[in-house]
């Protein structure tokens, strides 16, 4: 493609108006986002890097609720967009400004000294970030040119990347030695890239690809932890010791390197904070969101959306941060009557929903029991899988009468046992 766009622009006097306006007729068709792009915008990634023209990362970042900053000319590099969750560089520019972009010999030639800012930028972050390259040839001169750069200067320090590669097919009708010459050429390209410092992860499918972003995203949200709960009675314990159980349980969670989601829930909420805050504080470190994250829920209706709807669609952001939801008492004094908390069965759906590994802990009774009970059901019918181990666990969260103390190491034992796992 290159070397037709050069050609073209030869013959016609170095005018490539009629490049620019196909560029803008392929990439301005409508394309439908895949799951990769869905799940890349998920993650805690804050930098992308394409070579790609159109605008598929930043149309999933959006869709994700997230905030990109782009990056297509050495100006843009000056600015930051307020507020922004992830930078997209688009190295070989975007397809709204065709005729700034990367297209041509001539264009690759003069790269290093038109684009000169992002190659320094590149070049900072492949020696202080680890990349995943997805997609990619490895074919592109400017990626190679910096790539050589950075191997130079860091040899024996570099930071180290990965890729994901398929691995080759024998073609209909084929011959043996051609195909066993470009299976040597692909395991001469691997090694080359360890060069580099790029590892290459090797997938039979394209469909692996998405699989093994998924058990990234899963490994990652395991990581965060939701604790959903309400009381306004402990029974068959005593608040003080429950409060303490809370407080304990949100401490070991944090000291095990864990984030905290919480609602703030009635009789829960202050239990959550004080044990966070003490192991975030003992341990030297500061409050930020890569350890705690609070959701006051609004308790009046303000504006025109219903309260309700606003609550439902509060819980499905909150809980879609977590990869384990913990569900304890659950019970709010209605008219001085004690009922159950349908709040905390509303969670305990949309968590089921979304994936994420349920612990309600049956021992500290009402809603918590309630969903215990939905919970095995669900184990015993085989409707809900688990890995190894865990379904004899969990079900033990459903004795009466079990102490706090066990009750919590069990918990942990759960949590640790799934993010070793996940």
């Amino acid at each position: 493609m290159v070397h037709l766009a050069q050609y073209h622009c030869n013959v016609n006097q170095s005018n490539r108006g009629k490049i620019n306006q196909l560029l803008i007729n392929e990439f301005s068709q409508s394309a439908s986002l895949t799951e990769n792009h869905r799940i890349l915008s998920r993650l805690p990634i804050e930098t992308f890097w394409t070579t790609n023209y159109d605008r598929m990362i930043e149309s999933a970042l959006s869709d994700a609720g997230k905030v990109p900053d782009v990056k297509y000319n050495n100006k843009q590099l000056a600015f930051t967009v307020p507020k922004r969750d992830a930078v997209v560089y688009k190295m070989h520019g975007d397809i709204e400004h065709p005729s700034e972009a990367i297209l041509t010999k001539d264009d690759y030639e003069s790269y290093h000294v038109r684009m000169q800012p992002f190659i320094t930028a590149l070049s900072g972050d492949l020696v202080s970030k680890t990349f995943l390259f997805i997609g990619f040839s490895f074919t592109d001169p400017n990626l190679d040119y910096i790539l050589s750069r950075v191997r130079v200067a860091y040899s024996r320090d570099q930071r180290p990347h990965y890729c994901l590669l398929k691995n080759l097919e024998k073609d209909p009708g084929e011959a043996d030695a051609d195909f066993e010459y470009r299976q040597r050429k692909q395991e001469l390209f691997i090694q080359d890239l360890l060069r580099f410092g790029i590892k290459s992860v090797m997938v039979d499918e394209y469909s692996e690809i998405t699989d093994i972003l998924s058990q990234l995203e899963v490994k990652i949200k395991a990581k965060s932890i939701f604790i959903s709960g309400a009381a306004s009675q402990y029974a068959p314990y005593e608040k003080i010791e429950a409060e303490r159980f809370v407080y304990d349980l949100s401490k070991e969670i944090i000291s095990h390197e864990l984030k905290v989601v919480s609602g703030f829930g009635l009789g829960i909420g202050s239990a959550v904070i004080s044990g966070a805050l003490e192991s975030i504080y003992m341990s030297g470190h500061k409050l930020d969101d890569d350890q705690l994250l609070l959701r006051p829920f609004p308790q009046s209706q303000v504006g025109s959306t219903d309260l309700k709807t606003l609550w439902r669609r509060y819980r499905e952001d909150m809980i879609s941060y977590a990869g384990i939801a913990i569900f304890i008492f659950g019970n709010k004094s209605v008219n001085e009557e004690i009922v159950l908390s349908n709040g905390m069965e509303e969670e305990f759906e949309i968590a089921l929903s979304q994936g994420t590994l349920i612990i309600p802990v049956g021992s500290t009774g009402y809603m918590a029991q309630e969903l215990w009970k939905k919970l095995k059901s669900k184990i015993e019918s085989g409707e809900y899988l688990l890995p190894g181990g865990l379904e004899k666990k969990l079900l033990e969260l459903g004795d009466t009468g079990k102490d706090l103390s066990d009750i919590k190491s069990l918990i942990l034992e759960v949590i640790l046992k799934y993010n070793k796992g996940a």
